[in-house]
């Protein structure tokens, strides 16, 4: 006998589930708004330092299999910062890779 729940409900791609967990709809479309907000920044912030590792690669003309042994990653991971997979990748292991090349990283934080 199988111990499988039902799924009997699923928030669709474009839903709130801030709605769907009964927020009141002002607040829900808030809390989307900023959850929205945050994804963005994070996305924008790993296509940086990606950029950075892509000039890098680009500026010391190396094949991707030479970039994974400096960077200390596979060459698929390279290949993947190459086209820009950044659900893939954390900011953490972003910043160790743009480490590795010999550049220094700095965050700056404005309101």
């Amino acid at each position: 006998m199988s111990t499988q729940q039902i799924i009997t409900h699923r928030t669709p791609a474009d839903g709130n589930i801030f709605a769907d967990l009964g927020f009141a709809p002002e607040e829900a479309q808030r809390l989307l708004a900023g959850a929205d907000m945050a994804i963005d920044e994070k996305r924008a912030l790993k296509q940086t330092l990606m950029t950075e590792i892509v000039n890098w690669i680009d500026t010391h003309n190396l094949k991707q299999a030479q970039a994974a042994e400096i960077l200390g990653v596979t060459r698929p991971r390279v290949s993947d910062v190459v086209n820009q997979k950044t659900p893939k990748f954390t900011v953490d292991s972003l910043v160790d890779m743009v480490l590795r090349t010999g550049k220094h990283v700095q965050l700056s934080v404005q309101s």
